[in-house]
C-alpha cells in the first residue's frame, strides 16, 4: 500500500512537471520577480470574457525568449522597474476565440474602450485580428513597465490592446513623459534580442525565435 501511495504521488508529481512541451518555460522559474497580469485570464481584454485556453495567471515562454526577458529586468530593476507581463504564449485556440468573436458584428460590449475608432467588420482587414499569431509560436509577447515603489504602470499614452493609431510606435501624439516611457521600453527590449510590431507599443517577439510559423495549442495553466 505505501509502495502505491509513494509510485503515485511520484507519478502526480512528474505529470505536474512535465506538462509544457519541451522548450518551453513558466517566465517565472527563469524571471521570479516579474510581474504578470495575463489579460485573456479575465473579462478586462477587447473581447470583454475570459479566453479559452487561459487556466491560470501563469506567463510561458520559450527557453530562450525568457533568458532574454530576464537580462530586460536585470536591466530594469537596478532603476526599480519591472517587467509587467499582459500576455505570452498564446494557444491556438485563444486565436480561434478571437476570430469567432471578430465576426460576431453585434458584439460590441467593449468597443468604447479597446477600439472606439474602428468598426468590428474591419479588424480584420486593419490587421488587428487573424487566424494565426506569432504568440502561439511561444517567443512573442505584450508587455509594459511598472514602478516597483507604487506598483503603478508607467504611462504609455494609450491601453494595453488599444486598437488605434495611438498605440503606434512613432505616434508623435504623446506627451514628454509617456514619449520618455515608450522609448524605455523600446530601447531596454531591442536591446537585448526582441523586435518590435510597430503597431503595438507592448508587443515583442525575440529575434532568432526557435519555433517560427509552429503554432502550439496547450493550455496556459
Amino acid at each position: 500500500m505505501k509502495f502505491k501511495i509513494a509510485f503515485l504521488l511520484i507519478l502526480f508529481i512528474t505529470l505536474s512537471f512535465a506538462q509544457l512541451p519541451k522548450g518551453f518555460v513558466y517566465v517565472k522559474d527563469i524571471v521570479p520577480d516579474v510581474k504578470v497580469e495575463l489579460r485573456y485570464c479575465t473579462d478586462n481584454n477587447f473581447v470583454g470574457e475570459v479566453i479559452d485556453g487561459y487556466i491560470e495567471n501563469k506567463a510561458i515562454l520559450t527557453n530562450e525568449a525568457a533568458i532574454a526577458l530576464k537580462k530586460v529586468q536585470t536591466e530594469l530593476v537596478k532603476s526599480n522597474l519591472s517587467i509587467k507581463i499582459y500576455d505570452s504564449y498564446r494557444p491556438q485556440r485563444a486565436v480561434n476565440h478571437f476570430v469567432r468573436w471578430a465576426k460576431k458584428e453585434n458584439d460590441t460590449l467593449m468597443k468604447a474602450v479597446f477600439y472606439p475608432d474602428v468598426k468590428k467588420k474591419n479588424l480584420f482587414s486593419s490587421g488587428y485580428i487573424a487566424s494565426k499569431s506569432r504568440h502561439s509560436s511561444g517567443s512573442t509577447l505584450d508587455i509594459t513597465i511598472v514602478n516597483l515603489e507604487t506598483g503603478e504602470e508607467l504611462d504609455m499614452g494609450s491601453p494595453y490592446d488599444f486598437f488605434g493609431n495611438a498605440s503606434w510606435v512613432k505616434n508623435s501624439n504623446l506627451n514628454k513623459q509617456q514619449k520618455k516611457n515608450r522609448a524605455l521600453l523600446q530601447k531596454v527590449m531591442l536591446s537585448n534580442g526582441f523586435r518590435n510590431y510597430p503597431q503595438e507599443w507592448w508587443h515583442f517577439t525575440l529575434r532568432g525565435e526557435p519555433f517560427k510559423n509552429q503554432y502550439f495549442d496547450f493550455l496556459v495553466e
